[in-house]
């Protein structure tokens, strides 16, 4: 089933949290919805689970209208940043809870429960107790009693943030594998760029309320629209069209349709290429060592700018250098 929403929108105190948001996740589609705090992306996750009233617009899901449904009947799996187990119940009771209010017969809650813990690699801990496990555990016992239910969609707030940063990177693998298992539609609100590339199928990045951007990660990293968006995807260099041609002369002027005033070039770190030169119009100004790369400080016609690297290189403040990129690796946004 999909989940379409037509001109959504939502204040608070005469300020607007969400402005006239339309948008379609597909039937087992992950969608990330990344902005930094305040740009309304929990506010959309809360309002799509029945947590908070729309001022207006329209919600359905295949075709059902969700308007006048409690979240409670909606049917779909919920997973917060505070895990927010039962601490008196064990592991197996707080995956099987949801089962059992809807009077499912014991029976079929022990197996549903054994194949939840199976699959979240928490086979052995149903008798244990939350207290009794990590905050990687505690949030693998979350996304399976989410998933308990069989919802007809998975809605993710921020699940992952409160985790170390390599606990995180194995628990985002897993949760992806087991929705592309499952197919269940997800929606992930993060903040956390990295976490929306390695994790969605589509990300919707959003700006004060509005949909900046969607796309594939590989869009929106490659083929920024805004100044907004290019940074937010990661680092980039923005040159203006009389720098971006010094640069790049193949690329000429801005494109047509894009005001020369409000255009610049958006350029990936890892696009541009250093070489070492005595002549070189670019000078080092520093570098900073993150073990696979290195990411290289340049001050280059009044600009600084950034590279990266392979770490075997070696760069040293004060060194010229020639500065090149090709013209397939840029991409023009609006200022």
């Amino acid at each position: 089933m999909s989940l379409q929403i037509t001109d959504l929108h939502k204040s608070f105190d005469g300020q607007v949290a969400l402005e006239r948001i339309h948008l379609a996740v597909g039937a087992s589609e992950f969608v990330c919805l990344l902005g930094p705090s305040g740009c309304g992306k929990t506010t959309l996750l809360r309002i799509i689970a029945g947590l908070l009233p729309a001022d207006g617009g329209r919600i359905t899901l295949g075709g059902r209208d969700l308007a006048t449904l409690p979240a409670r009947d909606r049917g779909f799996g919920i997973v917060f940043q505070s895990y927010s187990l039962f601490p008196h119940m064990t592991v197996a009771q707080n995956v099987g809870y949801g089962l059992a209010i809807r009077r499912t017969p014991p029976d079929v809650v022990q197996a549903r429960t054994a194949e939840l813990l199976d699959m979240v690699k928490l086979a052995d801990y149903g008798t244990r107790y939350p207290a009794q496990l990590s905050g990687g555990q505690q949030q693998r016992v979350a996304i399976a009693r989410a998933l308990a239910v069989n919802p007809s969609l998975l809605l993710l707030d921020e699940p992952l943030s409160a985790l170390d940063a390599r606990v995180r990177a194995d628990l985002r693998h897993e949760l992806r594998e087991v929705q592309r298992r499952l197919g269940i539609p997800t929606i992930m609100v993060t903040h956390d760029q990295e976490e929306a590339l390695a994790m969605a199928d589509r990300i919707v990045c959003m700006q004060g309320g509005r949909i900046a951007q969607a796309g594939s990660p590989r869009e929106l990293y490659l083929a920024p629209r805004t100044r907004f968006v290019a940074n937010f995807m990661g680092h980039s260099n923005l040159l203006p069209p009389a720098q971006a041609r010094l640069l790049q002369p193949a690329l000429g002027d801005a494109p047509e349709g894009m005001a020369p005033e409000s255009a610049l070039l958006c350029i990936r770190p890892e696009r541009l290429q250093l070489q070492a030169s005595a002549q070189g119009t670019g000078r080092v100004t520093g570098t900073t060592f993150l073990g696979s790369i290195q990411r290289v400080q340049l001050r280059w016609n009044d600009l600084d700018l950034l590279a990266e690297s392979s770490s075997a290189s070696t760069w040293e403040a004060g060194q010229n250098v020639d500065i090149s990129v090709g013209a397939q690796d840029c991409a023009w946004v609006h200022a």
